[in-house]
């Protein structure tokens, strides 16, 4: 038996063969049922590239909105108003999801099948240039609690813990010039070995991204506190 992927699904209205990707059935013109092969990217009738155009992102979602809504199949049968809601919920989904820079990294990792495992994962993932500085952090944090637990003023601690703050923004800001370039660099790969390694490279600096992020949370807290 073969193991080769779909390229086509029949519509259930006349029995045609469309694409995979087709929104329409090409025969009949009904609105087919949302596949579950698609991707978000193929859904907008984007290529998988991580560098996208905002306003053509925002006509593609408008424009399929409007093919989409369930006002439009209010007198259809049930299966095209079930395809209708669904689309437009998947529509929804992707559009959210790619217009963001770093959701747009996150999706491409789990659709290529290197999602991170969970925060646990991204703690091993810390380069130890960075993990000595998260210590640094860590023991600056201990003495401005103990600080602040002494009832001193907010003057006496709010420099040291901006001070402290200055390395791991400097970090972040890096880790985003990091991301940019690898994007740039999966859009233009073109073997499959390029592709896994510039994949590999985006999974780590993704994963020592959130890590940073999480970081500057904690010095947000702190100076809120």
């Amino acid at each position: 038996m073969s193991s080769a992927t779909p390229t086509l699904q029949a519509c259930r209205e006349c029995g045609a063969g469309a694409p995979l990707d087709a929104h329409f059935c090409p025969q009949c013109t009904k609105i087919l049922p949302l596949q579950r092969q698609a991707d978000y990217f193929s859904f907008l009738g984007l290529p998988r590239k991580l560098n996208i155009l905002a306003a053509d992102l925002e006509q593609r979602f408008r424009s399929l909105s409007r093919e989409f809504h369930p006002d439009y199949f209010y007198n259809a049968s049930p299966a095209e108003r079930r395809a209708s809601l669904e689309r437009s919920s998947y529509l929804n989904d992707a559009y959210r999801t790619l217009r963001q820079p770093e959701t747009r990294v996150e999706y491409l990792l789990k659709i290529e099948g290197l999602a991170p495992q969970g925060p646990q994962e991204a703690s091993r993932q810390v380069p130890p240039a960075l993990l000595e500085e998260v210590f640094a952090l860590n023991e600056e944090l201990d003495e401005i609690r103990d600080l602040r637990a002494g009832g001193a003023p907010a003057d006496a601690w709010r420099g040291r813990l901006e001070r402290a703050r200055q390395p791991i923004e400097a970090r972040r800001v890096e880790h985003e010039a990091q991301l940019q370039e690898l994007s740039a660099r999966w859009d233009a790969a073109g073997s499959e070995t390029e592709r896994r390694g510039v994949l590999e490279a985006l999974r780590d600096r993704f994963l020592e991204r959130n890590y940073i992020n999480n970081l500057l949370a904690g010095i947000e807290r702190e100076l809120n506190a």
